[in-house]
């Protein structure tokens, strides 16, 4: 490591974004990605048919953060897109989050004419609310029409996500899709929410081409890396390194387990081809109740492609986190309550006095991150 100043670990949003800041101020770069590709989950390529997919999921990017979305404009072409989901309750495909669309398709209109009626009443110049807000509420038509969404939008999809009952569910997960009082059907309402036009793998090879900046992929990091606690110094291939490290992946891995498994939420992913121009009419279906999935994905809609004899689907499945099945190994959602807090600051606690090694993104920081976030956190981090 002679010839390096920074050795980051990982090539997802958070490594990438701070390979190239540091590589900007004049420092040579290592970057070291176990996997076979850049990217990390945001990894995009071509199927068989010709259609691009996001090969861990769908990513749709969203923000406020001016100062993310000027970063990585100046590493491709972007195009205004504006995410809206479907949700099959009873049924009928309705908009999600929940709004006055989705209350007049699946209630009579009297009862949909009244419950907005009071909705308008009981909470003036409110643009969205929290379910629990409706569930708690003293009105006894407004109780229930909160109620009915809890039960049908987030309980059986919550269950299936996460694994386990909703009300075992920190109400911060809830919250994420609150239910909207108007008709706007956009499933985020950030100012900046664009896809990147020739996707995202593009993006980041655009990030890290610098002639600061070397990759090197099917890497792990732990077969170069020692850490001595002892002594307070870490080692790359036996020689002493002091320059900075930022680590990217899951810190429990990087600490030998020492603490136990930080547990993990994953997603079997099903990918299918059609001979047809579209499976569905929108991006993305949620299935909250009977299906075992949660959700259908049909990429063109997010890359824009124009094929009219071919399209790819995704059905994502959520599973129990297993890192001895490779199925299953890909850790994807932080479990985040107090005990699995209490590990992760153990881990945290100790690699505290290893002074040139900084944590950085979902997995290095076991924190719910999106991807804009994870750019604006690895930002900051670099000042």
């Amino acid at each position: 490591m002679k010839n390096y100043d920074v050795l980051v670990v990982g090539a997802g949003f958070a490594g990438a974004t701070i390979a190239r800041k540091r590589a900007e101020q004049g420092k040579k770069v290592l970057v070291v990605e176990k996997r076979a590709h850049i990217g990390g989950n945001m990894y995009e390529c071509e199927g068989e048919n010709g259609i691009r997919v996001h090969l861990y999921g769908p990513h749709i990017f969203h923000t406020n953060s001016e100062r993310a979305f000027q970063f990585l404009k100046e590493f491709g072409e972007f195009f205004p897109y504006e995410h809206k989901v479907l949700g099959k309750i009873d049924g009928k495909l309705v908009p999600i989050p929940f709004n006055y669309t989705s209350l007049e398709m699946l209630f009579d209109k009297e009862n949909a004419e009244k419950i907005k009626l009071k909705l308008k009443r009981n909470f003036p110049d409110v643009e969205k609310i929290s379910i629990l807000d409706l569930v708690k509420h003293n009105d006894v038509d407004i109780k229930e029409f909160g109620q009915y969404v809890y039960d049908k939008v987030f309980a059986n999809y919550t269950a299936k996500q996460w694994g386990t009952t909703v009300d075992k569910i920190d109400t911060s997960v809830i919250n994420r899709v609150p239910v909207v009082l108007g008709y706007d059907d956009r499933y985020f309402k950030d100012k900046f929410q664009y896809m990147p036009k020739e996707g995202f793998t593009k993006l980041f090879e655009n990030i890290l081409n610098h002639e600061n900046i070397e990759v090197r992929l099917n890497m792990n990091v732990k077969d170069i890396l020692k850490i001595d606690f002892e002594k307070k110094k870490t080692y790359i291939n036996g020689e002493e390194f002091g320059g900075e490290i930022f680590y990217t992946g899951a810190l429990d891995e990087l600490m030998n387990y020492e603490y136990g498994n930080l547990p993990y939420r994953t997603l079997e992913l099903k990918f299918e081809n059609y001979p047809e121009e579209y499976y569905q009419e929108n991006s993305v279906v949620n299935y909250p109740n009977e299906e075992e999935f949660t959700r259908i994905t049909e990429f063109k809609y997010l890359t824009k492609q124009e094929d009219k004899e071919h399209t790819t689907i995704l059905k994502e499945y959520p599973a129990q986190f297993d890192i001895h099945n490779p199925k299953y190994a890909d850790p994807y959602y932080p479990i985040n309550n107090d005990k699995n807090q209490e590990i992760y600051k153990k881990y945290q606690d100790k690699l505290a006095s290893i002074s040139n090694i900084k944590l950085c993104g979902r997995l290095a920081e076991y924190k719910y991150y999106n991807m804009d976030a994870v750019i604006d956190r690895a930002l900051t981090l670099c000042e």
